[in-house]
């Protein structure tokens, strides 16, 4: 069996407003050298800023007193006893006033059955990375923007904003559509589908778990010398592979209708193929099965260093796509 020295997990939390913004490191007796390299690295300052760094006691303890106070220095806290509430059922968690943090997988639960204005554009986003994904006219791509406002309105804002630097505001659903670019507008409608209003309590963990594993995906592709392509391909099984859990519905049954790539589709519900074997990989690290994600790394000559790294990469995008959001 692969040892698993040197790999340090990063466990997403939920704050009390159920949002992603407690990022717990898990050390582990083996991954004290590994965490100190993490500390130095230039995205930690970036994370402390984005969100809480956490370390369990028990981690903490594990740490020699000079580490420790350098990971507090890196902004990281040691929670408290009855800080942290954990929950697997489906629902919004009942908290007690000392609960500051929320673990476990309740927001990978069935969903309560979406209403109104969520559920519409949640299906009006489906249908639309379908005709995407099947290379439909520009035209059709059109007419269901026409039908869903919510949906129209975050395309358009998206398109001007200074981002694009777009020398004039684009007013049409066809020039946002040649902006954006076919492969883009994918990329972003499935981020619209897991990005839900507050009818889903589920949405924004949800949307960090899956955007973590789709860019940890393309990361990993890119990393083990894949091109832009193959890197695009990745971040997009990442995506798809949550849609089950979004919709409360077998995974085959909600892409079906997609009518993928074979590539992508094999990838996706059979975990065949690179792409299939990286969507295994980054559901043993949601797992924290170190055994298991250092023999994976070892098949693609990866350190556990360069994967901890870039899952801090990882975490940093979500997090800054996630403010990006909040400021527009």
């Amino acid at each position: 069996m692969a040892s698993s020295s040197g790999l340090v997990f990063i466990h997403l939390l939920a704050d009390r407003a159920l949002q992603p913004l407690g990022v717990q490191f898990r050390v582990g007796a083996e991954g004290v050298s590994s965490f100190e390299a993490m500390l130095a690295a230039d995205l930690i300052e970036t994370l402390s800023g984005q969100c809480t760094l956490l370390l369990s006691p028990q981690d903490a303890a594990s740490l020699s007193p000079e580490l420790l106070a350098k990971s507090q220095l890196a902004g990281c806290q040691v929670m408290d006893d009855g800080v942290l509430h954990v929950r697997q059922d489906a629902g919004t968690p009942d908290l007690l006033p000392s609960t500051q943090w929320i673990d476990g997988n309740w927001f990978l639960q069935p969903p309560i059955k979406p209403k109104g204005a969520q559920a519409a554009s949640r299906v009006m986003a489906l249908k639309l990375v379908q005709l995407v994904s099947t290379d439909a006219d520009t035209h059709e791509i059109e007419d269901v923007f026409r039908q869903d406002p919510t949906l129209s309105y975050h395309l358009l804002r998206l398109v001007n904003s200074l981002a694009f630097g777009a020398p004039r505001r684009i007013s049409s659903f066809s020039q946002a559509i040649l902006m954006l670019g076919r492969q883009q507008l994918k990329r972003w409608l499935n981020l619209i589908l897991f990005a839900s209003g507050s009818d889903d309590p589920r949405a924004p963990m949800l949307l960090g778990r899956v955007v973590v594993r789709a860019r940890m995906m393309e990361l990993l592709t890119r990393e083990s010398g894949g091109d832009k392509a193959q890197q695009e391909l990745a971040f997009m099984a990442g995506m798809f592979s949550l849609l089950g859990v979004l919709f409360g519905q077998p995974l085959e049954d909600v892409v079906k209708p997609l009518q993928l790539g074979e590539t992508l589709q094999s990838a996706v519900l059979q975990h065949t193929g690179p792409i299939g074997q990286l969507l295994s990989l980054m559901e043993h690290a949601g797992r924290m099965d170190a055994p298991a994600v250092s023999e994976d790394l070892a098949q693609r000559k990866l350190s556990a260093e360069t994967f901890n790294l870039l899952m801090l990469e990882a975490v940093a995008w979500m997090l800054g796509m996630r403010q990006e959001s909040a400021d527009d």
